[in-house]
């Protein structure tokens, strides 16, 4: 009961700042919205996606919202590392492991309100809503934040003071990660060495579980692969990230 009453103490600090500023929350969709808008239209038409892009896309662009949400979360702990506001909850009895899932929550928060505004504007151009699938793809997408906010802490707290590291390694490893996973653009027509280069990275598991869960197939072999990468990854982020914070700064 501690760890979710702490987590629920450190969601409500992080999340109070933006919701003093909704106009945010709304500018932030420009970018998915531009990405949706231009390459959603391009696959029509596509061989595999006569009938619907929307269905395989909007799932790919909420993968790639959770990417930059979370793995750039690490940002806000570098300015409160430099303020000093970090390290006065350090010495509060908070759990650990809560301020980062906390701190994640934050960051999940703020991509559901996205993304129900993102599907809300997917269903007339064709997106069929599977209200199930819809529920289980976000939850999946919320484990999978949780890793990626962690380690994204982890990072910034290795980076501190200066912050260099935390920008130049966030840089390396975000695009790469989103363009081999296959969010925008089908791997299948890559060449093979692409593919499977793409198949080892966890995200594109995740993606594909998504696009699974968000038509309805529950049962899809798909969907235990992308959980499991989820799973591995915030069981991964948590640990370190815990151990990191334990630490101090």
């Amino acid at each position: 009961m501690t760890f979710f009453r702490d987590t629920a103490t450190v969601f409500q600090r992080e999340i109070t700042p933006s919701l003093r500023e909704p106009t945010a929350i709304l500018f932030s969709m420009a970018q998915p919205l531009l990405f949706l808008f231009l390459f959603g239209p391009l696959l029509a038409g596509t061989p595999g996606f006569e009938a619907s892009p929307w269905q395989w896309f909007v799932p790919g662009i909420l993968v790639m919202m959770c990417l930059f949400g979370p793995m750039m979360a690490g940002y806000n702990l570098l300015v409160e590392l430099g303020s000093g506001s970090m390290e006065r909850m350090l010495v509060t009895p908070l759990n650990r492991s809560a301020m980062l899932v906390g701190r994640t929550l934050k960051e999940f928060a703020l991509l559901l309100v996205q993304a129900v505004l993102l599907i809300a504007l997917s269903v007339p151009l064709g997106f069929q809503l599977h209200p199930v699938g819809v529920l289980a793809g976000l939850a999946l997408l919320l484990v999978f934040g949780v890793g990626l906010g962690s380690l994204s802490y982890v990072l910034a707290i290795a980076a501190h003071p200066g912050g260099e590291l935390f920008y130049a390694v966030t840089q390396l490893v975000l695009f790469p990660l989103m363009l081999l996973s296959g969010v925008l653009l089908p791997m299948d027509a890559g060449p093979g060495w692409l593919q499977v280069v793409s198949r080892i990275n966890p995200v594109s598991h995740i993606a594909d579980a998504a696009r699974a869960l968000f038509s309805g197939q529950l049962l899809d072999p798909s969907v235990l692969a992308g959980g499991l990468a989820a799973v591995g990854l915030a069981a991964i982020g948590l640990v370190v990230g815990t151990r990191a914070v334990k630490r101090g700064i």
